[in-house]
């Protein structure tokens, strides 16, 4: 894919283009957006590079020598992957009348071997996943080794279209997230999600208190160093909402682990108190990427139940038997 794009447009300077568990896909700077018939006139150049039965050549390069090249080609993206390799060596392959790429491989023998495939959409990928950095356009796409296999993934594809959360929630006044007026990764739920979700919360409740928890529910929003003692603030800070009131850093909760310890430390514990099970149907706040908002499946705020169960050891390896045998 990447060939046929450099064969199209030769300006276009290339990302990454791994293979991923349904297919595989491949970033591309390029200043105009591609359309759906680009995706048509890549797949056509594609064809045609896989009836030349074009080699895969595997070349080890010094990464000097290799910086030397793709500074050549002028790939500025190639050229930091490279900075970034601890290794002294590196890989390229080969293929066609001079198309090369920085790859770890290994790679099929030769185009030839390519049998079905289709592109499947466009997406904005921000280079290393940082959102200072430029958008990249990403092509998804997937292969399979006969046309009638590609055939049923695609129906697959549209079947699950019909099916999809994002699309149903909102035509059924479940829920919206409204990107514009509120912000993106804020559910909110109408009515008749609200029912719903109360039915499940109900289920939820009742089943912990049949299992001995019980219920607590600790604020929204602390302060800092709470989150600095648990550990969390060192190590996910970029991924935690924090505030300044009255002169401090509070944050708001990414987590409920922290307040049900506190609420375990407010007295003195026998042993024979212990096991201690608590539980709290959470909201917390975690701030996600743009990239990977999704739904109800991937958002910046969301409700969870959260137990946690206070032992000593022997008991807890009850506890696990148990869940194992259940």
């Amino acid at each position: 894919m990447a060939e046929a794009i450099k064969e199209l447009w030769p300006e276009v300077k290339l990302g990454i283009g791994p293979s991923i568990e349904d297919g595989f896909y491949y970033d591309f700077d390029k200043k105009e957006p591609f359309l759906d018939s680009d995706l048509e006139k890549i797949e056509a150049k594609m064809r045609q590079i896989i009836a030349k039965d074009e080699k895969f050549v595997r070349q080890e390069l010094s990464k000097q020598d290799a910086l030397d090249l793709f500074k050549k080609l002028k790939e500025d993206y190639k050229v930091d992957l490279i900075n970034n390799i601890p290794d002294e060596k590196v890989s390229v392959y080969k293929t066609g009348e001079g198309f090369v790429d920085l790859c770890r491989g290994p790679h099929i023998a030769s185009t030839a071997e390519i049998k079905a495939f289709k592109l499947l959409s466009v997406a904005g990928a921000y280079w290393h996943g940082i959102e200072t950095n430029p958008m990249l356009q990403r092509i998804y796409g997937t292969c399979f080794d006969t046309q009638k296999e590609l055939n049923e993934y695609l129906k697959n594809i549209e079947e699950a279209k019909l099916r999809d959360h994002r699309k149903l929630g909102p035509g059924l006044e479940l829920f919206d997230i409204y990107h514009e007026e509120a912000g993106a990764g804020l559910v909110f739920y109408h009515p008749k999600g609200a029912v719903l979700r109360k039915i499940i919360e109900d289920y939820e409740k009742e089943e912990h208190l049949k299992r001995g928890y019980q219920m607590v529910i600790t604020p929204h929003i602390m302060e800092a160093q709470l989150w600095k003692t648990s550990g969390h603030y060192d190590y996910y800070r970029e991924n935690m909402y924090v505030l300044q009131i009255d002169g401090k850093e509070v944050v708001l909760k990414p987590m409920n682990c922290p307040g049900h310890i506190l609420i375990y430390k407010s007295k003195t514990r026998s042993y024979k108190d212990l096991p201690i099970r608590y539980f709290e149907l959470g909201t917390v706040y975690r701030y996600e990427k743009a990239g990977v908002l999704h739904g109800l499946l991937r958002v910046r705020g969301f409700t969870q139940d959260d137990a946690h169960i206070f032992c000593l050891a022997q008991q807890l390896d009850a506890e696990i038997k148990g869940m194992t045998l259940s």
